[in-house]
């Protein structure tokens, strides 16, 4: 069957079975890069149902007024959707725009290529959701699904994988007359449908043009990633002062405030355990172990450290981990000066 005929039946499926999101009531670019930027590495549920997008709209509603915010506070309203370079990328880029294009964004796929923080697949979903351009896009589930329907076991990780795919990607995008639809329709296809395990293959709307004998062995991948365990021991400081904190520096949550370490003169008999928590970050398992820092309060700290109001913590931009530890920390002082 033909390219426009696999095309056509999945806009007709996504037109009485797409979900409602917000992105997609509009054309507005600002708020679909927004949202794009979001989903990179965080499930919808997560940027919805906890208010991420309408609160970022809300506070910063356009590019200007995130081009002219300071840094603290856009990484506070980013707080707790974690890999905050994306955050700091959007702000560039919303400068950039206001810098160079005047606050419009520009509409040629090329120049949106180009522009600071905006990859292949960003540059594709903009220039077809906002502009309605023939434009591809592959991401996790687009690869999945156009793996399965050509039956292809090149491995998506690999540079022969990426070519296939957004050859493929392209022909199709091509042979539509409604890429914005057919993109999104694509899309929610891997989501809802054509997914990783237990694909729901009866009720795909292309399975006349499926080839994939054994869908969960698609798509492959060259190699897995390896998961590394790791330790991080910090402290509980809280004195008249505040919260003794530390800002870091050089790494991918610069400016943002987190417990600080446990000094290295304490790791072979380190102060009281007050917390255990686990957390993940890209490919590393961390327990967390928050220390009793009490017997230090009268030690000198270096210039990143500063004790910090806990009428200041809410607004505090603090990396989930160590925000999650502080208010069980806090909570359970307040219930014991309670009792």
């Amino acid at each position: 069957m033909s390219a426009a005929a696999l095309t056509s039946s999945l806009v007709t499926w996504f037109q009485h079975n797409g979900r409602d999101y917000p992105w997609r009531r509009t054309r507005d670019p600002y708020a679909i890069i927004v949202s794009e930027i979001m989903l990179q590495q965080t499930q919808i549920t997560t940027v919805l149902d906890r208010g991420y997008y309408t609160r970022w709209l809300t506070r910063f509603p356009d590019f200007t007024t995130l081009a002219a915010a300071a840094e603290a506070d856009v990484l506070s309203a980013w707080e707790g959707l974690g890999y905050y370079r994306r955050a700091r990328n959007l702000q560039k880029l919303a400068q950039t725009i206001v810098r160079e294009h005047a606050g419009h964004f520009p509409s040629d796929p090329a120049i949106i290529l180009s522009l600071p923080g905006i990859g292949p697949y960003t540059a594709g979903a903009i220039s077809s959701f906002a502009f309605g351009l023939s434009e591809p896009i592959v991401d996790g589930n687009v690869a999945r699904v156009l793996s399965r329907l050509d039956n292809d076991a090149t491995p998506i990780d690999t540079t022969a994988g990426t070519k296939r795919l957004w050859q493929r990607a392209r022909e199709l995008v091509l042979s539509t007359a409604d890429p914005r639809a057919y993109n999104s329709a694509l899309m929610e296809l891997g989501q809802t449908l054509c997914k990783p395990t237990k694909p729901l293959c009866s009720d795909c709307p292309v399975k006349a043009h499926c080839r994939a004998t054994e869908p969960e062995s698609l798509p492959v991948k060259s190699a897995r990633t390896e998961i590394t365990a790791v330790t991080e021991r910090v402290l509980f400081l809280h004195t008249a002062e505040g919260i003794l904190l530390e800002q870091e520096t050089g790494s991918r949550r610069t400016g943002l405030w987190k417990l600080p370490a446990l000094p290295d003169s304490l790791f072979d008999k380190p102060p009281a355990v007050l917390v255990k928590s686990l957390y993940g970050i890209t490919r590393y398992k961390v327990t967390l172990w928050v220390h009793d820092g009490a017997a230090l309060c009268d030690q000198a700290w270096p210039e990143n450290h500063r004790f910090i109001p806990t009428t200041e913590l809410a607004s505090t931009a603090m990396p989930s981990p160590y925000r999650r530890a502080l208010d069980k920390l806090l909570k359970d002082r307040v219930f014991e000066l309670e009792s």
